[in-house]
């Protein structure tokens, strides 16, 4: 297929986008950017939450998975329902309770202004490495499918790539997202359905798709025979657990749309259908992954990395250009569907927690928002070009699992919050918060190469335990000094 029709679908599909920032971004007061003026409809939030929770990578990866671990995701997966009731239970009442704007402003009641500012700082630290990770990826397979024929260097294909976030979000952010998510999620559903629609119809047209991925030899989901190993289940599942406590009930970006349902009893609802929606999608996609290895293999189409599975497949042209259409666009739509929440999340973050922007004068305030939305897209774009500039895929993920580390600590601010009533000496907590995942990811290296025990996620829990375990000393320093002080 020519890159000009491409790029005319793209075109397409962003003016679309754009169409809907401006029926549903009439108002660019920070209401509206910041919460939607608490008018979203719950159905919407979750629904598009589904797009934003799976994000590029997810479209990418996921169905490359089966190969070397099977269903084993499913796992971890069955782990994000546990953790999205406890958000339902404990942490949506809370927010809901103090009326927040930034899920973080919680720590300065509670422990203090350091406190307050290390947990945004670490939120802000994950979200542009993550948000820039998410892009960069997509910028490099529109770069291979359609731009490099056209001779367009990769750093302007990132400059527009941002630029068409910036220019559906930048008035009325999140209270656009949830709309233009709806559709972002619809596309790369549709993308995924397809896909397994034409390849059941070439590969096994008189066989059931149940029937067939449940014989698969990729189909196994349930691993507890080694406790060692990174697939035993109960430590996917409370990796997994854990894993959405943090990068969702504690993350800025994905709690800011479920602030802005209309109540507590319509976030609650948008956070239990979409635990429910994301078990049947992410079965979908490895199901996919079993389909397309298969594919693959009958038709002799070859990839060199299990990321490039989905892609490869898509641009043979085997399963007809509807596919391959749908494939682009389904890529773009997943990648934009987090990375678009993630730019009004920061800028949130970064103007309600780090400048106070809400004791400002509401004009100023609102080119200062304006002027900060600029700069993390500029952010953004200069992390893009140094993973570009490493040209390594292994450091970029570690890089991209580091970010995962800075959850620990706001896993253990917030589980000492809440299950504590003990004060901390507030100056000392951005050390702790520093300390835990240095600490947490040395004792990774040693479990592996001392007792070979190989983590999965739950380098994520020890993070927090450890966070914990520094705030509870903290409390005993600041006991002891109050009794100096008498």
């Amino acid at each position: 297929m020519e890159a000009s029709l491409l790029i005319g679908l793209i075109v397409g599909y962003f003016a679309l986008l754009i169409a809907i920032s401006f029926i549903s971004g009439r108002s660019d007061d920070h209401q509206a950017f910041f919460l939607g003026n608490r008018q979203s409809p719950w159905y919407a939030v979750a629904f598009g939450m589904v797009g934003a929770s799976l994000s590029g990578v997810t479209f990418l990866s996921v169905p490359g998975l089966v190969e070397a671990g099977s269903f084993a995701y499913m796992q971890v997966v069955l782990g994000y329902v546990a953790g999205y009731l406890i958000i339902i239970r404990v942490l949506l009442p809370l927010y809901y309770r103090l009326q927040l704007t930034s899920i973080y402003s919680y720590l300065e009641g509670r422990f203090g202004r350091n406190s307050y500012i290390t947990g945004s700082a670490f939120f802000l630290l994950s979200r542009v490495i993550g948000a820039a990770f998410r892009l960069y990826l997509i910028a490099i397979v529109l770069q291979s499918v359609i731009f490099d024929s056209l001779e367009i260097p990769f750093w302007l294909t990132v400059i527009i790539t941002i630029l068409l976030i910036w220019v559906y979000t930048f008035r009325s952010g999140i209270k656009t997202i949830i709309w233009t998510d709806t559709l972002q999620t619809a596309l790369m559903l549709a993308a995924v359905f397809i896909t397994v629609y034409m390849i059941k119809d070439q590969l096994l047209p008189e066989k059931g798709l149940i029937s067939y991925i449940k014989d698969s030899q990729y189909s196994q989901v349930f691993f507890f025979s080694d406790w060692k190993a990174g697939n035993f289940f109960f430590k996917n599942f409370l990796s997994g657990m854990f894993l959405t406590i943090v990068m969702t009930g504690l993350d800025q970006d994905m709690m800011q749309k479920n602030l802005s349902c209309r109540s507590l009893g319509d976030a609650q609802k948008n956070m239990f259908w979409l635990s429910i929606s994301l078990v049947v999608v992410n079965l979908i996609f490895l199901s996919l992954g079993a389909l397309l290895y298969d594919f693959a293999a009958a038709e002799g189409i070859s990839f060199a990395k299990a990321d490039e599975l989905y892609t490869a497949v898509a641009l043979s042209g085997q399963l007809g250009n509807v596919v391959l259409i749908l494939f682009v666009l389904g890529l773009v739509a997943a990648a934009y569907s987090s990375a678009d929440s993630a730019l009004t999340a920061l800028t949130t973050s970064f103007c309600v927690d780090i400048i106070g922007i809400e004791r400002m004068e509401i004009k100023k305030s609102k080119n200062i928002r304006k002027l900060v939305h600029l700069g993390f897209s500029l952010v953004l774009f200069l992390v893009i070009l140094i993973f570009k500039e490493m040209n390594d895929d292994s450091v970029i993920k570690e890089l991209f699992t580091a970010a995962g580390y800075t959850y620990g600590p706001l896993l253990g601010l917030y589980a000492f919050g809440l299950y504590t009533k003990k004060k901390v000496l507030d100056k000392w907590v951005p050390l702790a918060a520093i300390a835990a995942p240095f600490l947490t990811y040395f004792i990774r290296h040693q479990a592996e190469v001392q007792w070979a025990y190989k983590m999965s996620f739950e380098h994520l829990i020890l993070n927090g335990i450890l966070m914990f375990a520094f705030l509870s000393l903290l409390s005993l320093a600041r006991k002891n000094q109050t009794k100096l002080k008498a």
